[in-house]
């Protein structure tokens, strides 16, 4: 099945162009079915970069989604024309009153700031809220990732004196794990942050790490209680992302006072005019087609009883969480 998408959004261009299955509003609405509700709190400053990004990945699944892009009510986009704003976007305040079946919240290039002094820290901490009562699962990516583990347990990140940047080897923690389903025991997967997430601190919040590495250290982390996992890296990036930021940084010509280093393990032969492999793109899609198959599999069929109500079609039983 596709993903339910606009026909003027830029990604359904993008995205019929690279054979990935989209469909518009009309044809939707013709097939007996009940698409899963999809939301994106889009903090990235690049919008439609990022919309691409999260649209793959949830297209490539055998369900149809009905996407809705979701921004911060006070916060204005500096980076996206402001009629791309307008015409896709619903503020928090506009979609409070709705359920969906999944959300992802994702990064945003503020690390280097605590978390209670981003501008819209107290919004986003009654979004988290609201996801206990109003969202069936929640995928927090990078900062947004940080943001809610701190939210819910504490958890801090910390700054680091270096940025981590390229492509690290990852270890599967937990191959039985219905996220990680089809995963390799180790696999490569893109990182670009300033801050850190730190094992001893995550375990001892009693949440269970299901992807890490020894270089860079947890990237994975379930959340059970809250219905979310949490991700620190960047499975969604495109094969030129980190190149991309690399020469956004070369321009700027200093990034936070520290020397400008080319992304580790990335370019062939750390050649910067060669074109680096994708070889994370399978491992993308499992974890987020893991992602959707869990809501299709345990999401109730009434919107209305998410957040009342769990049916776990995977042993037949309900779960009344009210």
């Amino acid at each position: 099945m596709p993903i339910r998408l606009p026909r003027s959004l830029p990604a359904y261009d993008v995205l019929s162009r690279e054979g990935v299955m989209v469909m518009g509003r009309s044809a939707a609405d013709h097939q007996d079915i009940r698409p899963l509700r999809i939301g994106i709190l889009n903090l990235m400053p690049k919008k439609i970069q990022t919309e691409n990004q999260f649209a793959r990945l949830m297209g490539a699944t055998p369900l149809q989604i009905e996407l809705t892009l979701i921004r911060m009510s006070e916060h204005q986009a500096r980076n996206t024309a402001a009629d791309h704003m307008t015409e896709f976007y619903r503020t928090f305040q506009e979609v409070k009153d709705q359920k969906f079946d999944g959300l992802i919240i994702t990064g945003a290039p503020i690390e280097h700031l605590d978390f209670e002094d981003v501008t819209y820290w107290n919004e986003l901490s009654e979004i988290m809220d609201w996801t206990q009562t109003n969202v069936h699962s929640t995928f927090g990516v990078c900062w947004g990732g940080m943001a809610m583990i701190n939210h819910f347990h504490g958890v801090r990140k910390h700054v680091l004196d270096e940025k981590l940047f390229g492509l690290y080897r990852h270890m599967n923690f937990d191959p039985q794990s219905p996220y990680l389903r089809g995963f390799s025991d180790e696999m490569s997967m893109p990182v670009s942050r300033w801050t850190e997430m730190r094992k001893d601190e995550i375990e001892a919040a009693g949440l269970p790490i299901l992807l890490h590495s020894n270089e860079v250290g947890p990237a994975l982390v379930e959340d059970p209680e809250h219905r979310a996992i949490y991700v620190f890296n960047h499975f969604e990036y495109d094969s030129d992302t980190l190149a991309q930021e690399y020469r956004r940084d070369l321009e700027s010509n200093q990034v936070q006072g520290a020397e400008i280093q080319l992304p580790v393990n990335y370019f062939p032969s750390d050649d910067p005019t060669k074109a680096p492999p994708n070889t994370w793109r399978s491992h993308a899609h499992l974890l987020y087609g893991n992602w959707i198959s869990e809501i299709y599999l345990t999401t109730p069929y009434n919107v209305d009883e998410i957040g009342l109500k769990t049916t776990d079609l995977r042993t037949n039983t309900d779960d009344v969480t009210e």
